[in-house]
């Protein structure tokens, strides 16, 4: 896959696949002098000292993202969701079968997914995209699908190379659109069945965890399918391990078209300085992968909830991202990155319109 930050050309390694560079051209990090005002802003407030709390840190955030202080209400949020199939779905491997992932889609686009009723409370739109469903759904675009479904992850690719590439220009594609058209903040998401899998496996081939350390409920799944799914990662994860260092062909060899157009996505937007709301472990491993091509990336994102997956917890802990709120929020649809918007919206209104001890007289007792 060619990003705007790969120039080289691709060599080939001792197993003849193409070999691509571990990591591209660092991303521009957000305006940390805009930051440092911010922070000093906060600090004449009419507030005790700390009294504002994470929705500082929000603000501050949000201001060397926007590279201006007080920062600006973000208003035209825009949340995307790729629907795609994943071949591993027929392992067993979630508590849904793998024809659930075109059910979601056509209910997203219908507006009766969780996420779209959040994004109506918090003002945000929503786009319902087809990547690679096996077949289309009731709603929503399909002029972007690389191919219908990908392979099974723990026997053979997820996708060729030419797919791959197209997999990635469709996410690079899509975040330009969203912001071309004025987005000032984006969630991401990913509507697939099975998803989960090769999301854990990616998060274990890079954190260097054991699969057992990677493997939650998911979807809700018994003991039973638990230990298909963990089956299934060992044996994904060990085709995945020779191309550790080499983030794109990893992506082909045990991702999925959602988690690559996602990894296309997030790199994008951190290349235009718009910022990411993330959530959810597919979201996560995309992270991690869009990270690795793109060094600095993740200081475009905020993680919007801790979660209860394991392999999501490593994953932020590997990205240095510390969730903002911990709902218990399982859909993995996005719709806790949802309720993280009003913050921001808050965020920035408490930086702009918060009056200053200088010109309220409230000033804390010297001494």
């Amino acid at each position: 896959m060619s990003t705007p930050q790969d120039s080289a050309v691709p060599a080939t390694d001792a197993t003849g696949e193409t070999a691509h560079a571990g990591a591209g051209t660092p991303v521009r990090r957000p305006d940390q002098n805009v930051r440092r005002e911010a922070v000093a802003r906060v600090a004449e407030l009419a507030i005790p000292l700390g009294g504002l709390g994470s929705l500082a840190e929000l603000g501050c955030w949000l201001a060397a993202c926007q590279g201006e202080c007080p920062p600006r209400p973000p208003v035209r949020a825009r949340v995307l969701l790729l629907a795609a199939d994943h071949g591993v779905a027929a392992a067993g491997v979630s508590a849904y079968p793998a024809s659930v992932g075109r059910a979601r889609a056509t209910a997203a686009g219908s507006a009766r997914l969780p996420v779209a009723a959040a994004a109506r409370a918090a003002g945000a739109a929503v786009r319902v995209v087809d990547v690679g469903l096996t077949e289309p759904a009731g709603s929503g675009e399909d002029g972007h699908v690389v191919v219908r479904g990908s392979g099974r992850i723990d026997r053979e690719d997820a996708l060729d190379e030419q797919q791959a590439e197209r997999a990635y220009q469709v996410g690079q594609l899509l975040a330009d659109e969203e912001i071309d058209a004025g987005a000032d903040v984006l969630v991401p998401a990913s509507l697939a069945v099975g998803a989960t899998t090769p999301a854990s496996v990616l998060v274990a081939a890079l954190t260097g965890a054991e699969p057992v350390a990677v493997i939650g409920r998911g979807s809700g799944i018994d003991d039973a399918a638990w230990m298909r799914k963990a089956t299934v990662v060992r044996d994904a994860l060990r085709r995945a391990r020779p191309y550790v260092r080499d983030p794109l062909t990893l992506l082909r060899k045990v991702g999925g078209i959602d988690i690559i157009a996602l990894a296309g996505v997030l790199a994008r937007a951190a290349d235009r300085r718009v910022p990411v709301v993330i959530d959810g472990l597919t979201v996560g491993a995309a992270a991690l992968m869009a990270e690795e091509v793109a060094p600095g990336a993740r200081e475009w994102w905020l993680a919007a909830q801790a979660s209860s997956e394991p392999a999501m917890t490593l994953a932020l802990e590997h990205l240095s991202l510390n969730p903002v709120l911990d709902l218990g929020i399982r859909t993995d649809d996005g719709t806790a990155a949802v309720a993280v918007l009003p913050l921001l919206v808050a965020a920035a209104g408490l930086l702009a319109e918060t009056g200053t001890a200088a010109d309220t007289g409230i000033v804390p007792l010297s001494g």
